[in-house]
């Protein structure tokens, strides 16, 4: 309380209780509590400064007077003071001149009240006093820590008044300065400035308070200031981007004006007048939300929000100006963006409104100057100003949109009107689109506005003379907002985001849709078959709506939008800008369910960080960004270019599409890919347009080029059709494009292009000097003069060989040698040669004739021309000499099965035999041995049958082997041998028996049986012995997943591996060892290597213990090792017969092994069961979900697709063994062994 008094109420109670805290026996002038709430500073009667905590206990207790500086005392060297500085003529006496003489006084506007600001992190605050210090009383600053403790002192500065704030972002604190009054600054009667200082208590800038904007009276009305109007307070907001400023007034109710800077430049935006010439008793920014204002009166409260708009003209092409209006008191800078970029805070135009004297009916003296809104139309050069009490001027701009010299605009004001409705609060404007361009100058005016207890929506038309009001819709709430819109639909959104149509006919309105929040910046844009509505949030929440649609949010990290050539183009906090195309987005409505974020196949571009869109000009193609610094910058995004470039094409304007493209560095061969039909129908009219030589060459060598090239087809096709069209024309003149479309081809067609050499040479002999030229430019000197020497004209190759500027000494000698060579086969031979065309240079030497054979067969062996020689010789003599050094070259590469063929062919049965053995096709082997008795001796073909049986045993092609000893030897008894050892004890007794050789089986299958019997029971048991060991480590790992999954999965951010900047600890903070067998130490190189990243997807499932890919290690080798037991299995069945039919010792030992299967093909099915029937999935991820293909093959991606793979169920990737088998594999056993 101003008595001193400390009194707290609680805000909770309906009946609020006031309790006295404490007291001082001074009067309180100022407190103000910290940001948090933590602190609370007082200033007393006596000048006292008393610093207190939240239970106002007393950190600090000063006096604001003393004669320090404070503790940020700054250092004075002399360094730039006065006595240093050049002073011109005055001369150095200037230098010398004393300024403490300088007369400082306080305001004739001073209340005399002290003031407190707190910067906005609470850590310093500022206080304005009056001091006596000096020889009259004036304003200082002083600025104080959290701790109360002065840290410095402003100078004096005359006239400095009471206000004062200190900007939440710390950087400025703000104040008023008179000027023009004894004692107050140097400067002219009635200026009043807002000046600024530093922490340091130095002045940092300032801007002068605008006197046209009504503050100043006329004499006959200044009651009791000086002035007629006085500054009470002002305040920043708490994002520190606006400040207002409450100014109190003689004559007229008080006003509360809002400024905003950018590039250094003040804007005058908004103008508050208190209603009914009363005045403001406060003036609040609220301390979360930036732009809501909370002003009082003595009779209401008034909250009003704010919001950036930008005012652009939504006109279409051909008519699309890019026009931005910014608003600075009652001026309206202009600029159209499709013609000129002009930095801000300059414009093209600056239109001075309320320019000529208007009666009081029209705009009352208190209404505020400062227009509430403008708006541009958006099918006509039209502006639309609105102010807040109702009054309307319309501006034909007449915005020149070609180039040209001149006035860039001519705004003409072409009507006025106030509404009727005195009591009504306007605060947007809106024109409706004309139904035709050419009656730009009639259209439909929409006015929004408050009555007391819903929004009005005042419809005025004006008929190219006068704006006549014509009705009004009412709304069913306050606060709400029209949606502008490119056609002549009109949509009203209320507070709570629900959008109403209006009709303007019978002036209704119908529910259109509805946004999920409210939606500050909209607009309504109309598709082919559907509308829709585009909404900004507060929060960053871009939102799609349409009738009968659900609400999408598209993202949520959005700062700017806007709606041109078919796109919703956006900024993201992400620093980049979207291309949304505007067709796609009612299907995403109509599946909103299924939306996942934004689609990959829409484009994107980066911007620089904080980048807004200012506006979109489709005619120019180009998309105008804001930093946040203020400068603009204007881009040309692909989409919009290709999106005009496809308009051009369809209407058969390929210059100026070729040159767009061209310009903005768009591959040419989308030319051809828009529509390659229609473009081969219309091109005679591409090459009438396109006609010069240099443009064409350009187009013809870009269709083979970009990202996405034209096909090998493609391009033949469009070169051949542009090669005759222009050969058609002017051969003389588009002989270089001509060349061009045949070295363009893929694969280049040198031989035409140099054969049309070989005709201007006959023809037009003064052309082919540059044609030769120019080709030598486009393709290597040497590939063309290999090409003109395959080609056998040696006056081409001379004349490509003087044109390319190659040494005489280099070719000449080769060229006399060729031309001395009498054969011209053989000459061709040895030019094929040189030019490694080696199937050619054999055809020739073939033809040169049979002298050259001994040659041919050495090339032919050189060069492995085996097939191109049997299909020369194919029906010569020499054909089977041929065959043979085929069969040969086949032999040395080991293809022994194809080389006995081509022996046989070549009728050498001697190395076909070789071949054959070594092969093992015994059986073609011995035909032909027996066949050609005379070269093979009955001991040759016994030893023959020897060698192959070792070999086809060491195959374990036992059988074979057998038969091969029993047919072609006679030694019954290392044929049962083999049999035994291959476990075909059947077919040993049945041999046994024929030949009448008992006694090998006592001596032979008997203890073979044994010995097969052991080692079937010794493979099991160790089969077993593995079974356990990875079953229990398939249990662990499993327990592991369930308990331990961030550990067990551990995956890392492969985004890391792209980061450019280097990590400040040994290592980043991954989990390579998880999927690798390298050690985990760091690398000595910064950056992972090309040949380090494949070994590591190489080693990814390698299955080492500790890794994640060790539980499907587990699973393929249970898996492997069932297919070994079926094996095992299939041999004991085959064994178990003869064991129960031998001896006692076999029979037992054959029940041992019989149990032993059993047992272990029980535990192989039950382990099995176990392993392929345990839910793995323990991270709760959906197995099933197919993962997108990625856009780009690079080691982050492969990584991510390997690590969402080793996230999936093992199980799925391994199918189930069968271990039961099928068929005759499911009764193996010897039921007799279960009767012994």
């Amino acid at each position: 309380m101003r008595n001193g008094d400390i009194i707290t109420t609680s805000l909770d109670d309906e009946i609020p209780l006031m309790e006295v805290q404490g007291s001082v026996d001074d009067d309180f002038l100022a407190a103000a509590w910290s940001p948090d709430d933590s602190l609370l500073a007082l200033i007393t009667g006596t000048n006292k400064l008393i610093l207190m905590t939240l239970t106002f206990d007393v950190i600090s207790e000063a006096p604001l007077e003393t004669t320090e500086f404070g503790q940020d005392v700054p250092i004075n060297v002399g360094w730039g003071s006065k006595r240093t500085q050049f002073h011109g003529s005055l001369g150095k006496t200037a230098a010398q001149a004393s300024t403490s003489n300088m007369l400082v006084r306080c305001s004739p506007d001073e209340d005399n009240i002290p003031r407190i600001s707190w910067r906005g992190d609470g850590a310093c605050f500022a206080v304005s006093s009056i001091t006596t210090a000096g020889s009259h009383p004036h304003r200082i600053l002083r600025v104080y820590d959290h701790q109360a403790v002065l840290q410095s002192t402003s100078e004096s500065v005359p006239g400095l008044e009471h206000s004062l704030s200190w900007r939440p972002s710390g950087n400025l604190i703000a104040s008023t300065q008179r000027f023009g009054f004894d004692g107050g600054g140097a400067g002219r009667d009635g200026r009043h400035d807002v000046v600024f200082f530093e922490r340091n208590g130095l002045r940092h800038g300032d801007f002068e308070l605008r006197p046209a904007h009504g503050l100043v009276p006329p004499p006959s009305q200044a009651l009791n200031l000086r002035w007629g109007y006085k500054v009470k307070d002002i305040k920043w907001s708490s994002d520190s981007n606006v400040l207002a400023i409450w100014i109190g007034r003689d004559h007229a109710s008080d006003l509360v004006q809002l400024w905003t800077t950018r590039n250094y430049h003040w804007y005058l935006k908004q103008e508050i007048s208190a209603p009914s010439d009363s005045e403001f008793t406060s003036m609040e920014w609220h301390p979360e939300m930036a732009f809501h204002l909370i002003l009082t009166t003595p009779t209401q409260i008034s909250l009003r929000t704010y919001a950036w708009e930008t005012i652009t003209s939504l006109s279409k092409p051909p008519v699309d100006s890019g026009s931005v209006a910014v608003s600075d008191g009652s001026d309206v800078f202009l600029t159209p963006f499709r013609t000129q970029n002009v930095p801000p805070p300059m414009s093209s135009m600056q239109l001075a409104l309320l320019a000529e004297p208007l009666d009081k009916f029209q705009f009352p003296r208190s209404a505020a100057r400062v227009p509430v809104h403008t708006c541009f139309s958006p099918s006509s050069d039209i502006l639309g100003v609105l102010w807040e009490h109702g009054y309307v001027e319309v501006y034909h701009l007449q915005t020149r949109l070609g180039p040209g010299r001149g006035k860039v605009m001519q705004p003409t004001k072409i009507g006025t009107c106030s509404l009727n409705e005195t009591n009504t609060r306007c605060r947007q404007i809106v024109i409706l689109a004309s139904t035709s361009y050419a009656d730009s100058l009639s259209f439909t005016i929409l006015i929004l506005g408050s009555l007391s207890d819903s929004d009005v929506v005042v419809i005025t038309q004006f008929n190219g003379e006068r704006i006549a009001e014509t009705g009004a819709v009412a709304m069913t709430s306050r606060n709400g907002r029209l949606v502008c819109s490119a056609s002549d639909a009109c949509v009203w959104e209320a507070d709570n985001g629900e959008l109403f149509r209006l009709n303007i006919d019978n002036q209704t309105s119908t529910p259109f849709g509805r946004f999920s929040n409210f939606c500050f910046v909209a607009q309504h844009v109309p598709l082919s078959t559907t509308e829709i509505c585009v909404g900004l949030t507060g929060f960053g929440k871009l939102q799609v709506c349409g009738e009968e649609l659900s609400c999408l949010t598209l993202a949520t990290n959005v700062t700017s939008f806007a709606v041109a050539s078919g796109y919703l183009i956006f900024t993201t906090g992400a620093h980049e800008a979207v291309f949304a195309p505007m067709e796609a987005l009612p299907t995403l409505l109509m599946s909103d369910d299924n939306f996942k974020g934004i689609p990959s196949d829409w484009e994107k571009r980066r911007v620089e960080r904080g980048s807004r869109i200012v506006v979109c000009v489709p005619s120019s193609m180009s998309l105008v960004l804001q930093m946040p610094r203020g400068n603009l910058e204007t881009i040309n995004p692909r989409p919009l270019v290709l999106e005009v470039v496809r308009q051009d094409l369809n209407v058969g304007q390929y210059r100026k599409a070729f040159f767009s493209c061209r310009k903005h560095r768009i591959d040419l061969h989308f030319l051809v890919a828009h529509n390659e039909i229609a473009f081969l129908e219309g091109l005679g009219s591409f090459v009438e347009q396109v006609h010069e030589v240099d443009h064409l060459n350009l187009f013809l060598t870009s269709l083979g080029q970009g990202t996405h090239p034209l096909s090998p087809t493609t391009i033949a096709t469009i070169s051949d059709a542009l090669r005759e069209k222009l050969e058609q024309t002017d051969l003389k003149t588009y002989v270089n494009t001509i060349l061009t479309a045949h070295v363009v081809k893929a694969p280049p067609d040198h031989e035409s292009a140099l054969s049309l050499l070989l005709r201007l040479k006959g023809e037009e002999p003064a052309l082919v000097e540059d044609a030769v030229k120019y080709i030598i430019f486009l393709v290597d000197a040497d590939q063309l003069f290999d090409t003109a020497l395959g080609m056998y004209d040696f006056s081409l190759v001379l004349m490509i060989a003087q044109h390319s500027q190659k040494d005489p000494r280099e070719y000449l000698p080769f060229l006399r040698e060729l031309r001395a060579i009498g054969d011209k086969n053989y000459q061709k031979y040895r030019i094929d040669d040189l030019l490694k065309r080696y199937k050619s240079a054999l055809n020739n030497l073939a033809r040169a004739g049979p002298s050259y054979f001994d040659e041919a067969i050495q090339y032919i062996e050189r060069h492995s021309l085996y097939q191109a020689a049997l299909s020369i010789w194919s029906n010569s003599d020499r054909y089977e000499d041929v065959l043979a050094i085929y069969g040969d070259w086949l032999f040395e590469r080991r293809d022994f099965r194809q080389a006995a063929a081509v022996f046989v062919e070549a009728k050498r049965p001697q190395k076909a035999m070789v071949a054959y053995e070594k092969a093992l096709e015994w059986q073609e082997l011995f035909e032909l041995a027996l066949r050609h008795s005379e070269l093979v001796s009955d001991e040759s073909v016994e030893d023959m049958a020897y060698r192959v049986s070792e070999d086809l045993v060491s195959k374990k092609r036992f059988a074979e082997a057998a038969r091969v000893i029993l047919d072609y030897t006679s030694d019954v008894k290392t044929a049962v041998i083999t049999l035994v050892q291959g476990n075909e004890f059947s077919e040993a007794l049945r041999i046994t028996t024929l030949k009448r050789e008992s006694k090998l089986i006592e001596d032979v299958i008997h203890p073979g049986a044994l010995e097969s019997m052991a080692q079937i029971v010794e493979d099991v048991t160790e089969m077993k012995e593995q079974l356990n060991k990875q079953l229990n480590r398939v249990r662990e790992l499993r327990v592991k997943k369930v308990e331990e999954p961030d550990e067990f999965y551990g995956f890392e951010d492969t985004a890391l591996h792209n980061v450019d900047v280097m990590t400040d600890v040994s290592m980043a903070p991954t989990a390579f060892t998880r999927y690798t067998v390298a050690p985990s130490a760091a690398s000595r190189s910064s950056k992972r290597s090309s040949r380090s990243k494949r070994k590591m997807e190489r080693k990814v499932g390698s299955g080492r213990k500790g890794t994640v890919d060790e539980e499907e290690y587990l699973l393929r080798s249970i898996s492997k090792l069932v297919g070994r037991f079926n094996g095992t299995r299939s041999e004991g069945k085959k064994l178990l017969p003869h064991l129960i039919k031998f001896t006692a010792q076999h029979r037992e030992d054959g029940l041992v092994m019989q149990r032993e299967l059993s047992e272990f093909e029980a535990e192989l099915s039950a382990t099995v069961e176990e392993v392929w029937s345990t839910p793995t999935d323990a991270m709760g991820i959906d197995s099933q979900t197919q993962t997108t293909q990625p856009l780009q093959d690079t080691w982050a991606v492969r990584m991510d697709d390997a690590q969402r793979q080793q996230k999936r169920n093992p199980m799925e990737r391994i199918a189930k063994p069968q271990v039961d088998g099928n068929g005759d594999e499911k009764d193996w056993r010897m039921k007799l062994f279960d009767l012994i």
